[in-house]
């Protein structure tokens, strides 16, 4: 069974190495894409042995990701973008679905490294090569509308959803982001699309979202809720218009509607790990509206979904804190930095613990460590905490 590495890439020779070494072990042939590098992506490629072809880049990701699709020769196909790598540890999964007659497209859970919100997404990308199977949306091209066409003309297919976490995805990092004119690429191929399809629901969530991020929250209000007025909208995609306008009602301090939202998203038979972004919202909202033990209540069921979800733990221990359960918030604090030992705000706050139990030692040491991380992630912040400290007596 063989099986088939396709991307499309532009300028990637900081990300294509780690994305490629990932794989060039599972896979039988790499096909790559370059949408007009003028670095040395293509020259890394072909050092990684894969096939290159060129394509003129013309503002529309499934037209390219279809070109590549062109070119491969496997029965299966994995997807990848360069700033993405394969997680070595699903490939046993992976195999058992290829081997079944009946799959037709595995969805693959996604962990969104560097995601303040949502860190895990769900997307199809390993999917077996057939004719009718090909991208669509010139923005988060995707084979889900052709997939759902082809199940209700050949019903005995069947799409395979795999539990663990199967790729890594650095593009939510904030160099990531910085280096690349992300949000302008993306709205403008959306905006494109959705002036043909003004009530395409998913088009509404993934543009509406964007708008937020750029800080228009009554236009991406207005699009999120034009999306929830199609007729017939699947799960994922109701879950994210709800998540979506969540976050808007909540950046327009409307909380009663937010929280209405965020309950919505909860309510969507989707895959739990899609959900923790807006169990972590709504439980930062409520927090912030002083129900601390509803909000301590979502972050526990959070972390019952996921265990090493480390903004999470942060959260919880802030709103035990709140309580006055110092010996909590301190482990949970604990457990954020065992996580992530560059979490400059969970030092900080377990300082703030430690000080407030009388452990003076302690709290000098962890408030030492936050300064340290906050000089280099913010400098500005450093400064701030060190003038508090020294009003405290403690530097």
């Amino acid at each position: 069974m063989k099986l088939s590495l396709c991307a499309i890439v532009k300028d990637e020779e900081d990300s294509l190495p780690q994305c490629l070494h990932s794989v060039k072990d599972v896979v039988d042939e790499m096909v790559i894409l370059d949408t007009g590098s003028t670095d040395r992506t293509v020259e890394i490629a072909r050092e990684f042995g894969a096939r290159v072809y060129e394509f003129e880049w013309g503002n529309d990701f499934s037209a390219a990701r279809n070109e590549a699709l062109q070119h491969v020769l496997g029965e299966w196909v994995l997807v990848l973008d360069a700033d993405e790598v394969l997680n070595g540890e699903i490939l046993p999964q992976m195999r058992e679905a290829m081997e079944r007659e009946d799959c037709l497209a595995i969805a693959l859970l996604r962990e969104e490294v560097g995601a303040t919100q949502s860190p895990y997404s769900l997307t199809s990308r390993l999917f077996r090569r057939h004719r009718e199977l090909y991208f669509s949306r010139p923005y988060h091209a995707s084979i889900d509308d052709r997939a759902i066409a082809l199940l209700q003309k050949e019903p005995h297919w069947q799409v395979v959803s795999l539990p663990s976490v199967a790729i890594f995805h650095y593009g939510y990092q904030a160099s990531a982001i910085a280096g690349r004119n992300k949000f302008r690429r993306a709205k403008e191929a959306m905006e494109g699309f959705l002036a043909e399809h003004p009530k395409d629901p998913y088009t509404c969530s993934k543009l509406g979202a964007l708008y937020l991020q750029e800080g228009n929250i009554q236009e991406g209000i207005e699009l999120l809720e034009r999306g929830l007025q199609a007729t017939e909208i699947e799960s994922p995609v109701l879950f994210e218009l709800h998540y979506h306008l969540g976050n808007g009602y909540r950046q327009s301090q409307d909380v009663n509607r937010a929280a209405r939202h965020y309950q919505k998203a909860l309510e969507q038979p989707i895959m739990p790990q899609l959900k923790l972004g807006a169990y972590n919202n709504l439980g930062s909202l409520l927090q912030g509206a002083g129900e601390l033990k509803i909000a301590q209540k979502i972050y526990q069921e959070a972390l019952k979904i996921d265990p090493i979800f480390t903004t999470g733990h942060y959260n919880l221990g802030m709103v035990l804190k709140a309580q006055g359960d110092l010996q909590g918030a301190i482990a949970a604090y604990q457990k954020a930095i065992q996580l992530n030992p560059d979490y400059a705000q969970a030092y900080q706050n377990l300082g703030v613990a430690w000080f407030k139990g009388g452990n003076v030692p302690e709290s000098k040491k962890a408030f030492n460590r936050a300064i340290a991380l906050y000089q280099t992630q913010n400098p500005q912040e450093a400064q701030r905490l060190i003038q508090g400290l020294k009003e405290m007596g403690l530097l």
